[in-house]
Parts: C-alpha cells; sequence; structure tokens
C-alpha cells in the first residue's frame, strides 16, 4: 500500500516580534494563546499524518466525473483496508484517498477508471494513505489496461459504477472474535456503496449496526447466538435481505440476495468485461446457501444522504 504521506514541518509556534506588552498579564496570555494556537497545529498535522477521515467525506456516487492522476502499486494476497480475504479474482482493484475512501464506506464499490489507452474496471479495496481527493492508485494489473506502466503517473477520468453486474449475491463474513455477545459482520459483493446493515436473531427486531473503519458491521451487546436475518441498504435505496447467517467466523457464507444486477451471459453483452468477485471460490467448509428475500427501494443514480461539501 501507498506510504502515508509526510505533511511539511512547518508546525512552528509564532516567535515575539518585539511588540512592548503593556504588563505581565499580557505577556503570560499571549504565550498562552500562543500554546493553545500550536496545539490546534500540531492536532491538525496529527490527524493528517494517521490517515483520519475528514470531515466531509464520501465515496464517489452517481453520475459525477472526476478528473485526476493514477499511480499503480501491488497489494500482493492482501484484501488491503477493507480487509477482504484477498484482491478480487482478476486483480483489478483501486485504492481511494482517505476523502473517498470515507472510513470504509466506499469499500466493495466499483469505479469505471479511463486514461490513454482506454478504460477499465475496478473494485475498491483500499485506502491510499498519500493520495489526495483527486489521486488514486491503481493495481499494477488495472494501470497497464488504461496507461503504460513506464510514465508511473497517468491523466485519468473515473466515476462510480452503478448497480454493476455480479456474479452471484452478497457474501457474509464474521469477523474474528464476533460471538452472541458482539455481532461484527462484513459485507461483500454488493456492488453500490453501503447506506446502512441491520441485522436480527431469532425473535427480535432488526437492530442497526455501526459502520468501523476496517469494513466491518458491529452491534454492541450482540444480537445472540444467530442465525441471523441481515438486511442491506445501498446508497441508492436498494435493498436485499438474507436469512440463515450463521455464527462462523472467518468464513465467507454466500446468499442469493443481491443489490446489483446479475452478470449478463456472453451472448447478450459479448464484449462485458469479466465480473471481479470479492470473496475465492467456495470450499467444503464455506458451502452455505442462505435464503434471501430482495427489494429494489430505488434505481436512481442520485445517491441518498450525501454529504454536502
Amino acid at each position: 500500500m501507498t506510504a502515508p504521506g509526510t505533511a511539511p514541518d512547518n508546525d512552528i509556534p509564532a516567535g515575539d516580534d518585539g511588540t512592548p506588552r503593556s504588563s505581565r498579564r499580557v505577556r503570560h496570555w499571549l504565550a498562552g494563546a500562543g500554546v493553545t494556537a500550536l496545539a490546534a497545529v500540531l492536532g491538525i498535522t496529527l490527524a493528517v499524518r494517521g490517515g483520519a477521515t475528514p470531515a466531509c467525506a464520501a465515496p464517489p456516487t452517481g453520475n459525477a466525473v472526476h478528473k485526476g492522476t493514477a499511480s499503480f502499486y501491488d497489494a500482493g494476497r492482501s484484501g488491503g483496508n477493507c480487509s477482504f480475504p484477498g484482491p478480487p479474482a482478476d486483480r483489478l482493484y483501486v485504492a481511494l484517498g482517505a476523502s473517498q475512501y470515507s472510513g470504509s464506506a466506499a469499500c466493495g464499490s466499483y469505479l469505471e477508471v479511463t486514461g490513454p489507452k482506454g478504460k477499465v474496471r475496478v473494485m475498491v479495496m483500499d485506502q491510499c494513505g498519500g493520495c489526495g481527493p483527486s489521486k488514486i492508485d491503481l493495481s499494477t494489473e488495472a494501470f497497464t489496461r488504461i496507461a503504460d506502466r513506464s510514465q508511473g503517473i497517468a491523466r485519468v477520468t473515473y466515476r462510480a459504477v452503478v448497480n454493476p453486474p455480479l456474479d452471484g449475491g452478497l457474501t457474509f463474513r464474521m469477523k474474528g472474535g464476533a460471538s452472541k455477545y458482539w455481532f461484527a459482520v462484513q459485507v461483500g459483493n454488493h456492488g453500490n456503496p453501503l447506506r446502512s446493515v441491520e441485522a436480527k436473531g431469532p425473535g427480535g427486531g432488526f437492530r442497526k449496526a455501526a459502520r468501523q473503519s476496517d469494513n466491518h458491521w458491529t452491534i454492541e451487546g450482540g444480537i445472540g447466538p444467530g442465525p441471523y436475518s441481515i438486511r442491506v441498504t445501498d446508497v441508492y435505496g436498494r435493498q436485499a435481505t438474507a436469512t440463515g447467517i450463521r455464527m462462523v467466523t472467518k468464513q465467507v457464507q454466500r446468499s442469493t440476495a443481491a443489490l446489483a444486477s446479475a452478470s449478463p451471459t456472453p451472448s447478450s453483452s459479448p464484449s462485458a468485461p469479466p465480473s471481479p468477485t470479492i470473496a475465492p471460490a467456495p470450499t467444503p467448509t464455506e458451502s452455505v446457501a442462505p435464503t434471501a428475500t430482495v427489494e429494489a427501494l430505488a434505481g436512481a443514480a442520485a445517491p441518498l444522504d450525501r454529504p454536502r461539501c
């Protein structure tokens, strides 16, 4: 992953410019003000260096076209800051700066990136610590689709892919340490950025989960041993509910519930690009088939509750 950018060493408190002070009290007041100002500057600097989510942040959505530059990197077998089990099978992924990564809100969504040589569809998998709001970091495989690798950095435009066609339905993966007393799940293969995740156990009502920066959704106190029903809503209002999700940690559980459309068949779209998947091929320990219900609340390209920056 790209190393976080280093902030300039300009956090120097203002010195005395020689202006006469009328009293010791004034000098003390000015000294206190200087300390306060220095603390504020240091606080801002530490936030930037620590990769904190900006106050006004949101993933790319809708039809907005963003202009910027792209570099490239290799995440290896890692699933990035989004904590996925691994990169997508086609290794076409992207890391976004803090404002667009938005505390993991962009995880699992897709962008169409256009460069000098063409277009590529990539899945958001990572946060780029050294990327500003107009810089993205593509996988090496994705970068070579849109520019010559020898360039190092290329000018690009990119936009969200709304309702991208995907293989299969939503996937669910309980975090290590989750239990009936602490619910923590990762939702995968959803396509659009997620707005909310709710879950309930047998005999209970739906409770809203809190999004965490590592792309897990948690409910403090837990909701019992399961099995669970999990209701997922994306930023456009599309909603799907999967049932029969078990409390089995670190395993991918697949469902038939889907927020985005199914992948087109080759006959209906010969030029359709291969569809990335978040989870690796199922193993005998991962053969789970929860039931599901799906409800499309809205299909518009205008996201709900988008922050105004």
